[in-house]
């Protein structure tokens, strides 16, 4: 498995592999780390989908974390015999030398998105962490930050995405549909109000990469979010068809009468990308975790940035798009 990282020293040490290095089959390029300076307002870029020049091994580091660039369409749990994230963790430990040490899954994205996966052979980080970005959604500081590309571009460079969100069960599958306005009745019964910023890096051809961090969990959140602004993520085959357009112009469908199916895109577009319509039924979902944000070791000490590159097709979809960082 290809692209795996372990990092040391997080918090205090109850691992016994600092500065482990790994190579994991299948989850394609590298992880990336980089310590921003305390104090730095610094945005990460999106667009960095270069190779990883050799391993880090920072500093101040005790705790074993593991990093992998997980691949699109490879879900985190499914049924006993399925290929998932969690099937491949007792060989990965083995194969890192952690022993009888588990991997826990600590931040990971879902099934259709690619992109950072954070694990930890140690129960008390894997709490800590999760604590920590529990406050961080109380405090509406983001941790995550998302990579996409829309079909479409958003009336506004940058903004927040509310929503009230449910999931209904739709013909063997869990859709999330908006709710508005909810009431006290509907948030018992487990509608959640949903928060997400967005700001777009760059346009062309119509469509736009979109730099997202979630302040709420949903499942599908950013991708509901983006069709509630008229641009679904490319991609899309699931909540794309709420979007339709008369005339040229866009407008959004009622959720609960519109059944997912496979997206359509325009013609200028499919030239763009040099796709079939047959070919852009497949196209994967264009929604990458590249960057997931952490405290350093020691309560003064500066934050942790770890950076997950763009796979291939997202990086070949930009060059096609003619879509470049500012």
């Amino acid at each position: 498995m290809r692209g795996c990282r372990v990092w040391g020293r997080l918090w205090g040490g109850c691992g016994q592999t600092p500065g482990v290095h790994a190579a994991a089959k299948g989850f394609g390029t590298e992880a990336r780390h980089h310590q921003q300076p305390r104090g730095s307002s610094r945005q990460s870029g999106p667009l960095r989908d270069q190779p990883f020049p050799g391993l880090l091994q920072p500093e101040n580091l005790s705790r074993p974390l593991v990093t992998l660039n997980k691949p699109q369409g490879l879900p985190v749990t499914g049924k006993p015999g399925e290929l998932t994230l969690l099937s491949v963790l007792p060989e990965l430990s083995q194969s890192l030398g952690l022993g009888e040490q588990e991997l826990q899954v600590v931040r990971a994205p879902g099934k259709e998105t690619s992109g950072l996966v954070l694990l930890s052979s140690c129960p008390q980080t894997a709490s800590r962490l999760q604590k920590f970005f529990s406050h961080s959604r109380r405090t509406q500081r983001p941790t995550a930050t998302y990579c996409a590309v829309t079909d479409g571009i958003p009336a506004t460079t940058e903004g927040k995405i509310q929503a009230a969100l449910k999931l209904e069960h739709t013909d063997g599958v869990n859709l999330a549909v908006p709710v508005k306005p909810p009431s006290r009745k509907d948030i018992l019964e487990g509608v959640k109000r949903t928060l997400s910023h967005f700001r777009v890096m760059a346009t062309g051809s119509g469509c736009a990469l979109v730099q997202l961090q979630p302040l709420t969990v949903f499942p599908s959140q950013l991708q509901v979010h983006m069709v509630l602004q008229l641009c679904p993520v490319l991609g899309d085959h699931t909540y794309s068809a709420r979007v339709g357009t008369v005339l040229g112009q866009r407008f959004l469908l009622p959720a609960e009468s519109t059944k997912p199916r496979k997206q359509v895109l325009d013609e200028a577009l499919l030239r763009h990308l040099h796709l079939t319509p047959s070919q852009a039924a497949q196209l994967p979902l264009h929604l990458h975790l590249h960057c997931l944000h952490l405290p350093g070791a020691r309560p003064m000490a500066a934050p942790i940035e770890f950076l997950a590159p763009l796979p291939s097709y997202f990086s070949r979809t930009l060059q096609c798009l003619g879509l470049h960082q500012p």
